[in-house]
């Protein structure tokens, strides 16, 4: 299965154990591969998550699930004008 990288950037999506969902979380690639694989983005949300949290006052959610967006496939176009 492909995953999304944008440029410098992959994406990860993120189900909490609450069930909620955050879709798309940016982690710069230099952090991800090696001997760690993708645990370092696990580290990384979770630090954002802390300042979030402390920001808006809430508990930090605890993250459950922590994989690579999935590339979509495009949607088909049917071509006007052609039988």
């Amino acid at each position: 299965m492909a995953t999304r990288h944008t440029g410098t950037y992959v994406l990860f999506d993120v189900v909490y154990k609450d069930g909620s969902r955050r879709s798309n979380r940016k982690v710069p690639s230099e952090l991800l591969g090696g001997l760690d694989g993708d645990e370092p983005a696990r580290s990384l949300i979770e630090a954002q998550d802390e300042e979030i949290a402390k920001a808006s006052g809430n508990p930090r959610p605890v993250i459950s699930q922590l994989q690579r967006t999935p590339v979509s496939k495009p949607a088909k176009v049917p071509l006007k004008g052609r039988r």
